[in-house]
């Protein structure tokens, strides 16, 4: 018997945008303020890497139950960031162009239908 995974994670679509979020976001928290980062800097990089983590974990789990919850997870890290998201561009860290911009990838993420 072979610990197959129901789902490979490398072809699901979502994985595959959440893979581009969490890249923009890394390269994004290079810019911000060094005095945040063991603040904003750090929560915006683990949860966006959360987001595709937890897609390809679940892709692991032998039943759509679990899967499920690990969607579930990554979505809950999805909006965690959106909510960094909104704190930055409040506080001047992100200009409104850039604000804009991961914030429609992060929605994008949020909104994906397996």
């Amino acid at each position: 018997m072979t610990n197959k995974p129901r789902h490979n994670f490398r072809r699901l679509e979502v994985w595959k945008e959440s893979i581009s979020l969490t890249t923009e976001i890394f390269k994004t928290t290079k810019t911000l303020p060094k005095d945040e980062k063991f603040g904003i800097i750090s929560q915006m990089n683990r949860c966006s890497i959360s987001v595709p983590s937890n897609i390809a974990e679940g892709t692991s789990r032998k039943s759509d139950k679990h899967f499920v919850t690990f969607l579930e997870i990554a979505l809950g890290s999805a909006f965690e960031l959106e909510t960094l998201l909104i704190v930055s561009n409040n506080v001047g860290y992100l200009n409104d162009e850039t604000f804009e911009k991961l914030l429609s990838k992060d929605h994008y993420v949020q909104k994906y239908d397996l």
